[in-house]
């Protein structure tokens, strides 16, 4: 077994700290991954401290993860010592069922195996994520970062980056679509970022009039206080495309009708508890869709990757030290970081 050091919890209400722990052994189709990065997701404080109720503990967190391969099992042809790669959300799934054949590994039928509190589909055991030393993942979910790309800004990129990335993506955002970002934080940000390097005329809403500086910065072309019912009645009836990040409870129909006839409003944050039921009659009348989305495949992650790369395309960080995970987890509540922790993991000292 590979020895592991990292950050993690033993129940829903202890900070985070140091802990010990083993990973499986190399196969013949893994790769064993020196971490170098991994960023801060509001999902890691959701499932340390239980608020989607399916957290086994203990729990490791992260899945935004940047590193070098440390060393590769015997059938591994992708990859060799020292190439620079990330894993993102998910580190397995069944391999044959409909989803997986169409590269939607995401949404496997049989459930994926997520990068943390997943069950492996071998052993048994649970997944330990990317607040730690080390890792060892299947290498059909390790994705190649590009080299022009800083390491710790593209960590992000591996959630953040391809949660927004994948409904963009498949409701065709492009030139001549009018698109919606609600929210400026860790998904909003990159949201903003791809939906403008895709050619499309991007809007800000957020209740921050101060964000309205940050937003331009980013890329949109306009931001709207979404508590400002003048502003938001002069984009009624307008947009193609509305991408909601927001991982809070908040009511959805103002947004639903800002939306054209068959336009669609698709939902990537996950509160902890439900959003307001949305008025039918504001789908109905327009044909409007209120849809949802799932982080995204394998080569989808890959093709976000490459497209960031092209452009230079990365997250807005603040580094922290591992130490520092508790307090970064109450100033994300807040909404203090613009727009992504990332720990350094050489802050981590492994036990003697």
């Amino acid at each position: 077994m590979l020895s592991s050091t990292g950050y993690g919890v033993t129940n829903a209400h202890e900070p985070l700290s140091q802990l010990d722990f083993t990973r499986r052994d190399l196969r013949a189709d893994d790769v064993q991954i020196d971490i170098l990065y991994c960023g801060v997701c509001h999902s890691d404080l959701h499932t340390a401290r239980n608020e989607w109720g399916n957290t086994v503990y203990p729990v490791v967190p992260g899945h935004e993860i940047i590193g070098r391969v440390a060393a590769v099992g015997g059938q591994v042809r992708r990859f060799k010592k020292g190439n620079l790669v990330g894993v993102g959300c998910m580190v397995d799934s069944c391999q044959h069922c409909s989803a997986c054949a169409e590269g939607l590994e995401q949404y496997c039928e049989n459930g994926f195996v997520g990068t943390y509190n997943g069950e492996e589909m071998h052993s048994g055991g649970m997944t330990y994520g990317g607040y730690a030393n080390n890792i060892v993942v299947r290498d059909k979910f390790v994705l190649s970062i590009p080299d022009n790309l800083d390491p710790a800004s593209a960590a992000p990129l591996l959630c953040a980056g391809i949660t927004t990335w994948s409904p963009l993506r498949q409701w065709q955002v492009g030139p001549g679509k009018k698109v919606g970002i609600v929210g400026l934080g860790g998904l909003g940000h990159m949201g903003i970022k791809l939906a403008h390097a895709m050619g499309a005329q991007v809007v800000l809403f957020t209740t921050s009039p101060e964000k309205r500086e940050d937003a331009t910065r980013l890329g949109a072309d306009e931001a709207v206080v979404s508590r400002n019912a003048s502003e938001m009645e002069a984009h009624r009836n307008s947009f193609d495309f509305i991408l909601d990040t927001v991982a809070a409870p908040h009511p959805l129909d103002p947004f639903i009708e800002l939306l054209k006839r068959d336009g669609t409003m698709t939902l990537v944050g996950a509160p902890a508890s439900p959003h307001p039921s949305p008025q039918v009659f504001n789908l109905i009348m327009k044909r409007r869709r209120l849809a949802g989305s799932l982080i995204g495949g394998i080569a989808e992650t890959q093709e976000m990757l490459d497209f960031c790369g092209e452009r230079g395309i990365i997250s807005d960080i603040e580094m922290i030290r591992i130490q520092d995970i508790n307090t970064a987890y109450e100033r994300m509540l807040k909404g203090d970081v613009k727009y992504r922790f990332v720990i350094d993991m050489a802050s981590l000292k492994q036990r003697a």
